[in-house]
């Protein structure tokens, strides 16, 4: 009886189980409670702030402009009354001043970072708010905290939830977000969620969509696509999301979002 439940465990931490929209509790299963999100984010932030060489933030003097976009945008994101655990998370944006890599991430309890290079490299503030959307579903479904209990372990994620990790843990796991690698199942998720966030904002409920039909035409794609499921499929989807929830497709001002970008080009 012993094996039969370390068996079960194995195969729910290792993800086998199927990707079924029927079965999505079993995608979704988590061994910590929520409370371990909060706990984890804050200390995995902590340890990127103070990790200036591998997460160069932006400081938020001079740059205020930026900063005030980004978490105007992610607001509006959050009061869709669409997110779980809104007032339980952080919720808190970081820029990360790197204007070559294309890319975002968020912590368990809703850190977000995102590159200079992702804001000057979008076209548009659709294209933006889909990815914020991506990365606050990631969050608010507890997908890292998944992922990272596989990567790193029930019992090492454990301890830096606790207080007790060895020295360096943390910090293994901040570079790991970074490139975080999620099933098929919680990028879909993701996806969908962020049709629905966005379909009660301003922005374009498919804005995620463009950003793929765009990162997928580069010569040299960012190396975190390799590891994620097909952007053509995903493009296609996201899409019909939004179509089958009736969401307005419309393209947003872009006014403001291009005047952000022309204050971080100028910056150096």
């Amino acid at each position: 009886m012993k094996k039969i439940g370390i068996l079960l465990l194995s195969l729910i931490m290792m993800g086998v189980w199927s990707c079924d929209p029927a079965k999505k509790a079993w995608n979704n299963f988590n061994l910590f409670p929520v409370e371990d999100d909060v706990k984890l984010g804050m200390q995995v932030s902590q340890q990127i702030e103070s990790d200036r060489e591998n997460f160069p933030l932006l400081p938020e003097r001079g740059n205020e402009e930026a900063y005030s976009y980004l978490r105007s945008m992610t607001n509006e994101i959050l009061n869709s009354g669409e997110v779980d655990h809104r007032d339980k998370f952080a919720w808190k944006v970081s820029i990360i001043d790197d204007d070559e890599t294309l890319n975002a991430f968020v912590t368990p309890g809703g850190y977000i970072y995102v590159y200079t290079g992702l804001i000057l490299f979008l076209d548009n503030a659709d294209d933006l708010a889909g990815v914020m959307g991506h990365e606050i579903a990631h969050a608010a479904y507890r997908h890292s905290t998944a992922q990272m209990t596989k990567l790193h372990g029930l019992d090492l994620v454990r301890q830096v939830v606790t207080g007790q990790s060895e020295a360096g843990l943390v910090g293994q796991i901040a570079l790991s977000l970074t490139s975080l690698s999620f099933s098929r199942f919680h990028e879909s998720q993701a996806d969908a969620a962020s049709v629905r966030y966005l379909c009660k904002t301003r922005y374009n409920a498919a804005g995620a969509a463009s950003f793929f039909e765009k990162i997928q035409d580069q010569p040299q794609p960012p190396a975190f696509l390799s590891t994620h499921p097909s952007p053509k499929n995903r493009v296609e989807e996201i899409k019909q999301e939004a179509k089958e929830r009736k969401c307005s497709t419309r393209t947003a001002r872009n006014t403001e979002y291009n005047r952000i970008k022309k204050l971080l080009q100028g910056r150096k």
